[in-house]
């Protein structure tokens, strides 16, 4: 994959974990809405997230989509996020919302969320998963546990290899 689209929580919580590194390594291009990167830098987001949003790497880029599908039942970052993806032709949309992802999915996409990104970065070697994960675990992000431990089961059979 090399342009991607991505909504506020995969940057969001992958900064707070130490692990927005991988991004650039996974990834050619990650371009973000403006409404997410309006959300990234709100005053009640944590600040190592505001502080990355205030100097975005020069990968990352802001980019409006220029048609908006108000039919789907989505927040207004994920809407957009969706919509731009779809005009871009990207490679996938980064989201973790279960309804957001269902739209997307709906609407021909590949979907990524935050577990699925840290994965494809650990069978790639670029950070080891359980640790990750472990910090991932202590910030406020709502995670399925049953992903999680498929996840990890994944990795260690990866590492039994």
């Amino acid at each position: 994959m090399s342009v991607v689209v991505s909504d506020t929580s995969p940057l969001h919580y992958l900064i707070l974990c130490g692990a927005e590194n991988i991004l650039p390594k996974l990834f050619r291009q990650v371009i973000i809405p403006p409404t997410v990167f309006r959300e990234l830098q709100q005053p009640n987001t944590p600040p190592p997230v505001r502080q990355w949003a205030a100097k975005l790497p020069e990968w990352v880029s802001v980019q409006s989509p220029k048609i908006m599908n108000l039919k789907l039942d989505v927040d207004a970052g994920e809407l957009e996020a969706i919509c731009l993806a779809q005009e871009i032709h990207a490679d996938a949309v980064l989201m973790d919302d279960r309804a957001g992802r269902s739209a997307a999915i709906q609407c021909g996409l590949a979907v990524v969320g935050t577990i699925g990104l840290l994965e494809q970065a650990a069978a790639r070697g670029l950070v080891q998963l359980t640790p990750v994960l472990a910090r991932l675990r202590q910030t406020n992000a709502r995670l399925d546990p049953e992903l999680i431990h498929a996840a990890i089961a994944r990795d260690q059979a990866r590492q039994k290899k």
